[in-house]
Formats: C-alpha cells, structure tokens, sequence
C-alpha cells in the first residue's frame, strides 16, 4: 500500500497501460506475422534467400563486408544509449533543478521530486533494456559471420553431398536473429518517446503509448517498402 500511494492512482494506471502495450504488441507482432508478412519475415525470407546464394560463391567477401556493415547499426545505437544513460543518471543526481526546470514548460504536470524521479527511472530501464539488445545484436551478427566464414567450399557442397538448404536455414536465422534483437532495441527507442509524455501528464503518457504502437504497427505491416519487399 506504501509502494502505491507514490503515485496517484491516474499515474499508475498510464504506467501499466505503457508496459501492457508494449509486451502486448511484442506478443501480437510476432503472432500476427504468421498469417500476415511484416517487415521482419520478409526481410527474414530475404537473408536465407542470401545465405543460399553464398553457398554457390567460391569468395565470400562481400558476405562478411555486408555482415560487417550490418553490425555497424547496433553498435552505434549501442554507443549512443551508453551516452543517454549518463546524461539519465547525471540528471538523477540533480533532481531538484531538473524538476523545477520540467515545471517551467507549458503543460507539464506539477508533481514531487520523488515522482520526477520514478519518472527519470523509467527512461534509464528504457534504454538500459535498449542498451542490452542492441548489443546481444552485435554478438549475433559476429556469430553469423563465422557461419559464412566456416561454410564449406561451393564444390564441397556437390562431392560431400551437403544441403545448401540446411545450411541457409541455420545461418539465415542466426543473421535474422540478429536483426530481431536489434529490432527490440530499436522499439525501445520509440517506446521511450512515448515514456517522455507522462513528464507532461498520465492522459498524454497514454495517448503517445497509443500513438507509438500505432506508428509501429503500421512501418511493420503497412509501410510502402514492405510492399516493394514483397513484390
């Protein structure tokens, strides 16, 4: 009862709102692309489509250059988010002149300073979770590149009998895992665009929470370059 009157029951309601939405259209997104293609799947279709094309080539430079350059994004973000949780945590220490300056714009909700903090507390787990993924991505895509490195010879696949398919099929979805995690990382970010709306008020927390699943659902299932993807 003590944990709960922290917040006004407004506040915990945006709250439980923002993590429901955010599991649920993990949930959702992952189910909904089994009847329907999204982003994802199709790439997905596209990166085992490129692993059994490099089984037919004898050098496979340009395998590992587009391996490398694929892990270049996570690891930027990776980089990036290491910055936003210093400036997170530098703003913790500095509570009191933070709150007051949060005060000042227009609009935005007077609360304690115990609350701004729950609040500030919420982006660091925001990002420390975007921070996790993105670099369990960059972990993945090495693995995928010693899956290409270690690939047998393109006439060993005919004098061995070895499935091209096979190997496609392991080293497409360690790429594709990669891409899936990164994908988590990247929802992380958006998601806490709609977490800085609750420093406004509970009903715009919960309006931008909609807002972002809405923008997420449609570049997932709806976006132009998915129809170019699947043409």
């Amino acid at each position: 009862m003590k944990v709960m009157s922290l917040l006004p029951w407004t506040d915990w309601a945006a709250l439980a709102l923002y993590f429901v939405a955010w599991v649920g259209y993990v949930k959702f997104a992952k189910r909904r692309s089994e009847t329907r293609p999204s982003l994802l799947a199709t790439t997905n279709r596209e990166r085992w489509n490129w692993m059994l094309q490099a089984t037919y080539r004898e050098v496979r430079v340009v395998d590992g250059v587009v391996i490398q350059n694929l892990s270049t994004s996570p690891s930027f973000f990776a980089s990036t988010t290491i910055l936003i949780i210093g400036g997170l945590l530098a703003v913790l220490g500095t509570t009191d002149k933070a709150s007051e300056l949060v005060r000042d714009i227009p609009f935005a909700a007077r609360t304690s300073t115990l609350v701004f903090d729950v609040k500030l507390l919420l982006l660091l787990g925001v990002f420390v979770y975007a921070f996790f993924r993105f670099t369990w991505s960059m972990r993945q895509y090495t693995f995928g590149a010693l899956l290409v490195a270690s690939a047998p010879e393109a006439e060993q696949f005919i004098a061995k009998g070895l499935s091209r398919e096979a190997f496609a099929d392991r080293a497409g979805r360690v790429v594709g895992m990669a891409a899936e995690t990164f994908n988590d990382g990247l929802r992380a970010y958006y998601m806490s665009f709609a977490a800085v709306g609750w420093f406004f008020s509970p009903l715009v927390f919960m309006v931008a929470t909609f807002g972002v699943v809405y923008i997420l659902y449609q570049r997932e299932f709806h976006s132009e370059v998915l129809a170019v993807l699947r043409g």
